[in-house]
């Protein structure tokens, strides 16, 4: 079986933030009454320096499927909402979550705390609240300027409306489910047909490379080879395989 991991090259990465909305395109996340989303694919913006002399990094962050995943341990129901795949792989079940939400306290990644923020917000796994509906402004009737078409009516024209992709997967609602813990899951609907995660596919700078550790000819390993890599919060011991390689300045 292939080990799956992911190279997000820094050098590349501008911020530009089109893995974000590609990824919320593909799976459908939720949308917050304030106006927020939930992301599964997101940024956390490290500054270092003083003006004028400042170091500006964007760092793509997302599940890391980790090889010791803290979130699966910490799962307490059986069989596990939280579990890993032979593909190494963390995968999630809606049908078995029961959203205590053990697992967004166990992650180390869960919330932007890379500088121990207090005020972060959960981000890599997502809880979906009960009654909070999935891009809402698609079924407003509102219509802003007069004359023009509302929401509802726009989503209604589209082959394939705003807020509900059509993929298949065995597992998982096309439309978000309330009530339970959500992450990515490397778009595991897509790597079973041969395609690429949506955020890589989407990403204009080639900055994420997605492949199979197990293979010594797979990009993601030659990448590491060739370059020094390292992972967040490797000092949690869960074995992360989200590798970053590179720097870029601004």
């Amino acid at each position: 079986m292939p080990k799956y991991a992911m190279v997000i090259d820094l050098k590349k990465c501008v911020g530009c933030g089109a893995c974000g909305i590609a990824c919320k395109t593909e799976n459908n996340t939720q949308e917050r009454k304030n106006g927020q989303s939930y992301n599964w694919a997101d940024f956390y913006i490290k500054m270092e320096g003083n003006f004028p002399n400042v170091k500006y990094t964007p760092y793509p962050v997302l599940c890391n499927h980790c090889s010791k995943a803290a979130c699966v341990e910490a799962c307490p129901v059986t069989p596990k909402a939280m579990f890993k795949t032979k593909n190494n792989v963390t995968m999630h079940n809606d049908e078995r979550c029961i959203g205590c939400r053990s697992c967004q306290d166990a992650c180390p990644y869960s919330v932007w705390d890379l500088d121990e923020e207090k005020d972060a917000q959960y981000s890599v796994i997502s809880f979906n609240v009960e009654g909070e509906k999935v891009f809402a402004n698609y079924a407003d009737t509102t219509k802003v300027v007069a004359g023009a078409a509302s929401g509802a009516e726009i989503a209604k024209r589209t082959a394939t409306p705003p807020y509900k992709t059509d993929y298949k997967h065995p597992d998982y609602e096309a439309v978000r489910k309330p009530g339970v813990v959500e992450k990515c899951i490397f778009c595991d609907h897509r790597t079973q047909n041969g395609e690429l995660p949506y955020c890589v596919v989407s990403c204009p700078s080639g900055a994420r490379v997605f492949g199979d550790l197990q293979d010594s000819n797979s990009e993601v390993s030659k990448l590491l080879k060739k370059h020094k890599a390292y992972r967040l919060k490797e000092e949690a011991g869960t074995e992360p395989n989200v590798y970053y390689i590179n720097n870029f300045k601004i």
